[in-house]
């Protein structure tokens, strides 16, 4: 058993849920859930249609998230990732990766102490940066509530 694997996947699982409940609670979007796990459990069956594998295979590659805001006028994809550590250069690579299948696309990253939030073709323009998480997506409180939740899981 690789516990290091397991251990991101649990890591990753927290963050997508903190996430989508930080987003919720900041009333200005609704959040759906569209990446990989939610959607291929229903597809999976069909899997031996060569269409249905073409549409899987499209679909690994799916963004994490849709935010939609209250007006209906705006609507996000969004990719969600825990790390460590902001490293650029594996911004720089997640943000290609995703906006070459799916743009318009945001990234969230979340760390132990902050959360980042950008779309894709601002972080390639600039190089893999990445801005934290502004006070107009989620008001800072609920940022702070989340990032304490955060920490209780992630050691």
């Amino acid at each position: 058993m690789d516990t290091e694997y397991i251990k991101g996947l649990i890591k990753g699982k927290i963050t997508e849920i903190i996430f989508q409940e930080m987003f919720k609670q900041s009333e200005e979007f609704t959040v759906i859930p569209i990446g990989y796990e939610y959607t291929v459990p229903e597809l999976a069956q069909y899997q031996h249609h060569i269409q249905v594998k073409q549409v899987l295979n499209n679909i690994r590659n799916a963004p994490d998230f849709v935010l939609i805001s209250q007006d209906k006028k705006r609507v996000f994809l969004v990719e969600v990732k825990y790390r460590v550590k902001i490293e650029k250069d594996e911004i720089l690579t997640i943000a290609k990766r995703t906006v070459s299948s799916w743009s318009p696309c945001f990234i969230f990253i979340a760390t132990k102490y902050s959360f980042y939030f950008s779309p894709c073709s601002t972080i390639i323009l600039a190089k893999g940066s990445i801005e934290e998480l502004r006070t107009t997506w989620v008001k800072s409180n609920i940022q702070k509530e989340n990032i304490e939740i955060l920490q209780e899981f992630i050691k």
